[in-house]
């Protein structure tokens, strides 16, 4: 079993089943030419390929896009970042998926608005992947010089191979968690999902 191998093998094993998606190869590839600042690919397409992988679907198979993060707080305009949301979506016009580019430098902006909590502002593209409503989530990877992969993954790789979905309650509110892990185990029934943790009453 993948889960119980030692880390560095844990991370090949990762590395080979990310190389079956040939969608997510080339958007890495594409991504390590833009330049692009801390930029990692994330969420999604990883632990899903995976998902797919141990599940004996086709790699791609059930993912709605790809997320390319990237930090950049030299300029926190609208502006600056949908100029690189109009690059990438040059960069990969003729890719057969969905590529979805944020600078996560800009979260703290729009968070509330959209999801109805406080976000404070990110320090790193890392302090953002950190803050996934599921620790299943918290993935990142990116093409170094030399073709090198880096794997930015806090919570290990243990449950993204035994299909757990782990909730991580440290910004997302439960209904995000809830609406996206519904939505992950019509598409992946083979899914463990964990509950959200309950408020523990305070002591009287």
């Amino acid at each position: 079993m993948i889960s119980r191998l030692p880390v560095a093998e844990q991370l090949n094993a990762f590395r080979e089943v990310l190389s079956r998606n040939d969608v997510l190869v080339e958007v890495l590839d594409r991504a390590a030419r833009l330049g692009l600042p801390g930029w990692y690919l994330t969420a999604g397409c990883l632990f899903q390929t995976v998902w797919n992988a141990v599940t004996g679907r086709a790699p791609a198979e059930g993912i709605k896009d790809y997320d390319l993060f990237y930090f950049d707080a030299t300029d926190l305009s609208w502006e600056a970042e949908d100029g690189v949301i109009q690059s990438v979506q040059e960069a990969f016009t003729d890719v057969p998926a969905e590529v979805e580019v944020r600078n996560e430098a800009r979260v703290h902006l729009w968070y509330e608005q959209k999801f109805g909590v406080p976000c404070r502002p990110y320090s790193s593209t890392e302090d953002a992947i950190d803050s996934f409503a599921a620790t299943t989530c918290c993935l990142g990877v990116r093409l170094e010089p030399g073709g090198h992969w880096r794997v930015y993954a806090p919570h290990g790789l243990s449950d993204v191979f035994n299909l757990v979905v782990r909730p991580n309650p440290v910004l997302a509110p439960r209904s995000v968690y809830q609406a996206k892990t519904s939505r992950w185990s019509l598409q992946w029934p083979e899914l463990t999902v964990l509950p959200w943790p309950t408020p523990t009453a305070a002591a009287t």
